[in-house]
């Protein structure tokens, strides 16, 4: 079916009334309007996240247009796009909004840069800077303890994006805007911030206590010029803590089969893991 572009006239989150493009395709209309219609106050971003389950894994979805937009896919999705579109139906959930243009608004909010569309730099590239940003406008909270679990400490270091603009749609046809990214990427290179080393992550009270089932995890990594690796949710197991993920090997939303502590120890450049939760 054919991508769609409606404009919307939206005039919250700060958009001061301004004119809002939305690219999508009425069965993602379709989609969100059927998990909000059936979604209930009890209804956990477990619950949300686990309706996406065999939905094929596609990256650079976002990339679709050469002014930005925000983009609307629920058929086609990678990690970072799977935790977006599961965190907005959450929040619609939380305000027992049930919505299109509710929803539109709550991935708005989420996606950018205190949820303004103001090019493509405002969108939030790198997920330490998503998290600061949410932390900031008080969506979600960034959980850095207790410690113990919490014992380590990742200084954040990133330049991918500008020392890689040829790997980015945007950048290639857009190459003033590299120093725009560089700028952000300094803003934020050089922040400490404490996470669970993959070592620690055990199938024990303290993280059974620490770690929700829903959170959003964050892997932290060692990959030059990266903060994040992979995102999902945590999923409990009587074997242990599980993630739930839009895996680019499997090409699939799925729940790994395998507990998370495994998982991290197949991937040498994986550290460990940021644990964030939507407020309530």
């Amino acid at each position: 079916m054919k991508i769609l572009v409606v404009a919307f006239i939206l005039s919250c989150f700060h958009c001061l009334g301004a004119e809002a493009q939305v690219t999508y395709d009425r069965k993602d209309s379709l989609t969100v309007c059927r998990i909000l219609k059936q979604a209930g106050r009890k209804t956990t971003m477990l619950d949300l996240a686990r309706q996406f389950i065999g939905v094929p894994y596609v990256a650079h979805t976002l990339e679709v247009n050469d002014e930005e937009q925000l983009v609307v896919n629920t058929r086609e999705l990678d990690c970072t796009t799977l935790v977006e579109t599961v965190a907005a139906l959450k929040l619609c959930v939380q305000k027992g909004k049930k919505g299109w243009t509710d929803y539109i608004e709550a991935l708005r909010m989420l996606r950018y840069r205190g949820g303004v569309i103001n090019g493509y730099p405002s969108r939030l590239h790198y997920f330490s800077d998503w998290i600061r940003d949410k932390h900031k406008m008080k969506l979600v909270a960034d959980i850095q303890g207790p410690n113990p679990p919490y014992t380590s400490v990742q200084t954040i270091k990133v330049n991918y994006m500008s020392e890689h603009p040829k790997a980015y749609k945007a950048l290639r046809k857009n190459p003033e805007l590299v120093e725009k990214i560089r700028l952000q990427e300094k803003l934020l290179t050089g922040q400490k911030v404490r996470y669970i080393p993959k070592d620690a992550i055990q199938n024990t009270t303290l993280m059974r206590q620490t770690v929700k089932d829903g959170d959003i995890l964050a892997i932290t990594c060692t990959k030059a010029g990266l903060d994040i690796a992979h995102l999902g949710f945590a999923v409990w197991r009587s074997d242990g803590l599980h993630l739930l993920n839009a895996s680019q090997i499997r090409r699939q939303v799925v729940e790994e089969p395998m507990s998370l502590r495994y998982y991290l120890r197949k991937h040498p450049t994986f550290t460990g893991i940021r644990v964030v939760r939507l407020m309530p």
